[in-house]
C-alpha cells in the first residue's frame, strides 16, 4: 500500500462516526432532525439568483475568469467594507476574491507556511483552522479558550513556551464553534501583541452578519494597525444563503493578500464569472434579505433554547453564529460527546456535532445547528427532552 505522509499528519475524523450511525438509521427509515452540520437550509435570496440566471445567459461570461475576482467585484468587497466598518481598502492591493472562507485561509497557509513553522489556532474552533496549517507542513499549537479563561494570558504562556517562534494565530469572532463574540478592544490587543511578538494574524470573519440581541460584530480590521499584521476572511455563506455557490474574500495586509492572490494564480482560474457578477449584486443590492436571514436564525436560536430548558437543559443564548454551543448536562458529561452525541441519535433521533470534533476542550459540549425551520426543531427538543428525563429518572 502506498504511503502518503501528508495524509498521516490529518487527526482522524471525529464526525465520522456519528455520521455512519446517522446513515444507518436513516437506511431504516427512521426520521433524524438534522442539527449538525452548519448547511444554511435557507435559499439564496430571489434578486442574487435572477443576477445569475441573467449573466449566465451570455456567452461572453462562460471563459476563463479572473482567479484574484474581477475588478467590480473587488471594487464592491472594499465599498462594502467602508460602508459597514468604515475600514478603507484598495481593491487592487488589499481585496482578493476566494472559493469561500475555508479554500482561502488554506490556501493562504499554504503560501505561508513550511515544515517546522508554528501556528497558533484556537481549541476547540473551525476544524480547517488547524488542518489547513498542518496540511502545509506546520506544527499546530492549541489555545484553550472558553468561558473562565484568560485568552491573552495564554496566549503569552504558549508563545514564551515555544520554539520556534509562532508565526501564525488564527482567530474568529463570532467564533464557532463556542459562539463567543469580541469587542474592539480584543482586536486591538490582538493586533497590539502581533506586533510586540511578530506574529501575522488571519481572522475568521464568516458569521460578521449573524449576531443576536443587539451585538454588532466589529472587524478585525477596524483595530489600528491592523494591515499591519494580518488578513480577515468573510464568507457569503451564511450572511446571503450563497453556501453552494462558494463566494467569499480576504482583504488587509498587503504581502498576505498578495501571496494568496499569487498561489491562486497557479491553482485556479476563478469563479465562474456569473457567481462573481451575482456577488457584486449582492454585495452592492439592498441589504433587508442579510436581515430576514439572520432573524430567522435568530427565531430558530430561541425555538431551540426554549426547548432545551423545558428538558431541564439549561443553555445560554448565543449572542452569535448560527449554532448554539451546548455543555452536556451533568449526569451525562463522563460519557464524553462521540457517546453523548449517538445517544441523542439513537434515543432522541437528533443529530448534533460532538465537541470533540472541534479539539480537545471541547469534549464536554455538543454543538446545535439552526438549519431546521422551527416546526422541526420542537421535534427535535421533544426527543432530547424524553432522553434526558427518562435517563435523568432512571
Amino acid at each position: 500500500m502506498t504511503q502518503f505522509p501528508r495524509m498521516h499528519r490529518l487527526p482522524p475524523y471525529v464526525f465520522a462516526t456519528v455520521n455512519e450511525l446517522k446513515m444507518q438509521l436513516r437506511r431504516q427509515n427512521v426520521d433524524i432532525v438534522d442539527l449538525g452540520m452548519g448547511n444554511p437550509d435557507i435559499p439564496t435570496p430571489q434578486h442574487i439568483v435572477d443576477k445569475l440566471v441573467e449573466a449566465s445567459g451570455k456567452g461572453v461570461n462562460h471563459r476563463y475568469s479572473v482567479s484574484r475576482g474581477i475588478p467590480n467585484l473587488r471594487k464592491a468587497i472594499c465599498d462594502w467594507y467602508m460602508r459597514r466598518f468604515g475600514v478603507y481598502l484598495d481593491p487592487d492591493t488589499e481585496a482578493v476574491a476566494t472559493m469561500g472562507a475555508k479554500e482561502g485561509l488554506s490556501h493562504l497557509s499554504l503560501a505561508m507556511l513550511s515544515p517546522g513553522d508554528v501556528v497558533f489556532a484556537p481549541d476547540p474552533t473551525y476544524p480547517i483552522h488547524t488542518y489547513a496549517p498542518i496540511i502545509a507542513g506546520a506544527d499546530v499549537r492549541r489555545i484553550p479558550i472558553g468561558r473562565g479563561r484568560d485568552f491573552f494570558e495564554d496566549l503569552l504562556v504558549a508563545t514564551r513556551q515555544t520554539w520556534p517562534q509562532p508565526k501564525l494565530l488564527f482567530i474568529s469572532y463570532p467564533h464557532n464553534p463556542t459562539c463567543e463574540i469580541a469587542a474592539p478592544e480584543f482586536f486591538q490587543k490582538v493586533v497590539d501583541f502581533a506586533k510586540e511578538h511578530k506574529i501575522y494574524v488571519i481572522h475568521d470573519f464568516a458569521y460578521a452578519d449573524l449576531a443576536f440581541d443587539g451585538h454588532m460584530p466589529p472587524s478585525f480590521m477596524q483595530a489600528e494597525g491592523a494591515k499591519d499584521v494580518g488578513v480577515e476572511f468573510f464568507s457569503m455563506s451564511k450572511s446571503y444563503s450563497m453556501a453552494g455557490w462558494r463566494m467569499g474574500f480576504c482583504v488587509g495586509n498587503r504581502d498576505l493578500v498578495y501571496a494568496l492572490t499569487r498561489i491562486k494564480s497557479y491553482l485556479d482560474y476563478g469563479h465562474f464569472q456569473p457567481i462573481q457578477i451575482a456577488a457584486t449584486v449582492a454585495l452592492n443590492g439592498p441589504q433587508e434579505c442579510v436581515t430576514e436571514i439572520v432573524d430567522t436564525y435568530r427565531k430558530r436560536r430561541d425555538v431551540l433554547i426554549e426547548g432545551l430548558d423545558r428538558a431541564g437543559w439549561d443553555v445560554p443564548p448565543p449572542k452569535g453564529t448560527m449554532f448554539v454551543w451546548a455543555q452536556i448536562p451533568e449526569e451525562f458529561r463522563a460519557m464524553g460527546s462521540v457517546e453523548f452525541s449517538k445517544l441523542l441519535l439513537k434515543e432522541a433521533h437528533v443529530a448534533v456535532s460532538p465537541g470533540l470534533g472541534f479539539g480537545a476542550h471541547g469534549d464536554d459540549h455538543v454543538r446545535f445547528a439552526l438549519i431546521e425551520n422551527e416546526h422541526r426543531t420542537k421535534q427535535a427538543m421533544k426527543g432530547i427532552k424524553k432522553v434526558l428525563s427518562g435517563r435523568s429518572c432512571g
